[in-house]
């Protein structure tokens, strides 16, 4: 894929109608899963290096949850340092949820190789859902992060070349399913308030050569107020000037990069699972979020879903099999074979500003304002900001 086919464009998701198309994750060119890659070359590991960052002797990456590059262009003002900075665009992958897209930088693979590839995912044989954000799945026992997700690290990586990963991130983050799955490998410095982030990053970068910095609160006002919302807009004025305070204090030869997980639009349409019997008929599980749902079926049911989900969403979302995903490369290139039976018999894939949600089994989802998961450029593209010292 061409740069052009990647740079963001104008408006908040793909075009409604007949004629919309997802837009693709640039897996191998410009994706998290290849930042990944390149923040290690960076550092000095014989990794390939495909976006081409510069060496540094330290650096430190910012992510920022929920902060789109289209949505951060849509309102420069209100973050003057970081747009004063040299820029690029990235793509999130698919789902463009924080989940995945985790664990994409986390491991450097595509989510067809790291095998998270939802918010909720079935547990294959088991009939029951595991959500990756609390880590649980009702209905049997506990899930061992280390089996669901085993590939190596980027930081257990750097941690093998003597590098020491710090993760400055809020204290109830640690030795949780999810940290555990896609921080493997990081010391984990608790840090609340936005004045512990920058303490902790700065004092962390006395000590060793990679920092990661997580600010969760533009995705979390984006999803109760909606992005672009006055609540909203102080949380991006918050991080920019959270990141121009890490950067004065960077040690010499230091970068800070800074980045999101996924991007957002406004809910709009809000179509209920629980409420239609239609879409209900011949489904044994529903999972992903209401951007991307993973639709389960009973056994000799997913063509009369297929159907009904056609019909049901038609003009507003892509309803796909699992086969059709997969030979689409919305995954990855790869898909290895132990992770197909996570990924839905049929996928819903919102355009617009359509959300399948589920009242009855998701209440508070229901109400999100912001959303995000689909194959949009609102929800794919994140920037990568640089920073150096």
């Amino acid at each position: 894929m061409t740069d052009a086919q990647h740079r963001p464009p104008s408006g908040t998701g793909a075009p409604v109608g007949e004629r919309a198309v997802p837009f693709a994750p640039a897996y191998g060119e410009a994706s998290l899963a290849d930042l990944s890659r390149s923040l290690l070359a960076c550092l000095g590991l014989p990794v390939p290096n495909p976006l081409g960052l510069e060496p540094a002797g330290r650096v430190c990456l910012l992510l920022v949850d929920g902060m789109g590059a289209d949505l951060l262009d849509a309102h420069p003002g209100c973050a003057p340092f970081l747009t004063a900075h040299p820029r690029r665009t990235l793509t999130a992958g698919f789902p463009s949820s924080t989940p995945t897209s985790l664990a994409t930088l986390g491991t450097g693979a595509v989510p067809g190789e790291h095998g998270i590839v939802g918010v909720q995912m079935a547990v294959p044989g088991e009939g029951r859902l595991l959500h990756c954000l609390r880590w649980t799945a009702p209905g049997g026992p506990p899930i061992d992060p280390d089996a669901w997700q085993p590939a190596e690290t980027a930081y257990q990586r750097l941690a093998a070349h003597g590098i020491e990963p710090v993760y400055v991130a809020p204290p109830y983050f640690r030795d949780t399913g999810l940290t555990r799955a896609v921080y493997r490998g990081t010391r984990h410095w608790g840090a609340d308030t936005v004045d512990d982030r920058v303490e902790g990053a700065r004092r962390a970068l006395q000590e060793s050569r990679f920092v990661i910095v997580y600010y969760g609160e533009v995705d979390l006002f984006g999803h109760l107020k909606g992005w672009g919302t006055p609540e909203w807009l102080e949380q991006v004025a918050i991080v920019d000037r959270m990141a121009e305070r890490i950067a004065d204090g960077l040690p010499p030869g230091s970068v800070l990069y800074v980045t999101a997980d996924h991007g957002m639009v406004n809910a709009g349409e809000r179509i209920d699972f629980d409420a239609r019997a239609d879409l209900q008929e011949g489904v044994r599980l529903l999972g992903g979020d209401g951007r991307a749902r993973h639709v389960y079926t009973v056994p000799g049911a997913t063509a009369d879903v297929l159907a009904a989900w056609r019909a049901a969403l038609h003009g507003r979302a892509w309803v796909v099999t699992r086969e059709e995903a997969v030979e689409a490369g919305w995954f990855g290139k790869v898909v290895k074979r132990e992770w197909l039976g996570r990924i839905g018999d049929v996928l819903a894939v919102s355009y617009g500003d359509t959300v399948v949600i589920a009242s009855e089994r998701e209440p508070l989802e229901s109400r999100l304002i912001g959303v995000h998961g689909s194959l949009t450029p609102a929800e794919q593209n994140v920037p990568l900001i640089e920073i150096r010292r």
